[in-house]
């Protein structure tokens, strides 16, 4: 029951109890506090999908296993001993054991060539997602604000590379190099991979420029790049984010697949994708050997895109 208030009136009559809440808080409920940004509402909604929980716990896992390998496997994943040729399926008996996953053709330990392996892979991926991140965004702002010639050429140049097969000219220019390490990898990817940040942001930008508070930055005599860094790129890089979130695992498949082609990294190197293509010409009599790294990157490349969709139902106000 509410506080009751006995008011007075001013001709003498007495007091008349009213049923009037105490406070106008109290009548009127929480005080509501400050707006919350774009960023706080993403960060909550994110914390409520559970596709969005289930893939950063295992991007963490894969980072974790990256980064330290060493943490989950005592074995040397280059050391090859022809007495496991084929002599160990994979054993459950002892976790961080060589035998974990079995033994290739060489002799080597599966299971620590798989974690190994792991550390190539996503640092491809992620170099160059936030290589054609970078590149892409800065084009595309330059298009979508000063149009004329600036949008004339940098559209028909994204043109231009967007029309050529992705893939394909990677494998181009990788056969061009002699020296295929993991940046020699992101310099390819990238060359090509630019072009759909390109467009996004530029199209983000002209739908940005046009905004209430751009216009008052610039009627109060803001500078051209300070309207860019401090308005027009934080409102317009949410569409960014989360292509470049989905396409991180695209790049890691790419990544795997000229490994595969053999004109990824260099053989000494351990990769997802070599393995795959060393365990497919024994497919038939130990399909064990495809089983573990292909199904490792499936899960990597799946945790990814999980990501992404989960970010861009977070920051897309239409799915709201």
């Amino acid at each position: 029951m509410p506080e009751t208030i006995k008011t007075s009136s001013t001709d003498g009559t007495p007091d008349v109890a009213t049923d009037i809440p105490a406070t106008v808080a109290e009548a009127a409920g929480p005080a509501p506090g400050k707006p919350r940004s774009l960023a706080a509402d993403a960060w909550r909604d994110l914390r409520r999908n559970p596709f969005f929980v289930i893939s950063a716990v295992l991007i963490l896992l894969l980072v974790a296993i990256a980064i330290f390998p060493g943490w989950f496997t005592s074995a040397d994943p280059n050391k090859g001993d022809l007495r496991n040729h084929f002599q160990e399926k994979p054993s459950y008996t002892h976790f961080f054991q060589a035998e974990w996953f079995g033994y290739d053709t060489q002799g080597r330990s599966i299971y620590a060539r798989v974690l190994f392996g792991a550390r190539n892979s996503i640092t491809v991926g992620i170099l160059v997602t936030l290589a054609v991140s970078i590149v892409g965004s800065v084009l595309g702002m330059l298009a979508g604000y000063f149009g004329g010639i600036w949008d004339a050429i940098i559209s028909r140049l994204t043109d231009v590379f967007f029309g050529i097969p992705f893939l394909l000219g990677t494998m181009v220019v990788m056969n061009a190099v002699t020296d295929r390490t993991v940046w020699t990898v992101v310099g390819a990817l990238a060359l090509l991979g630019w072009t759909q940040i390109t467009r996004v942001m530029r199209g983000s930008v002209i739908t940005t420029k046009h905004s209430d508070y751009v216009v008052a930055a610039r009627a109060l005599g803001a500078s051209t790049w300070r309207i860019l860094i401090r308005h027009i790129l934080p409102n317009a890089a949410a569409p960014v984010i989360v292509v470049a979130t989905i396409a991180l695992g695209g790049y890691i498949t790419a990544e795997a697949t000229l490994s595969f082609l053999g004109m990824g990294l260099s053989d000494d190197a351990i990769s997802w994708g070599s393995d795959i293509s060393d365990a497919a010409k024994q497919l038939r009599n130990n399909p064990y050997m495809l089983f573990f790294p292909a199904g490792m990157l499936s899960l990597t490349v799946l945790a990814f895109i999980m990501l992404g969709d989960a970010v861009r139902d977070a920051l897309d106000p239409k799915l709201r």
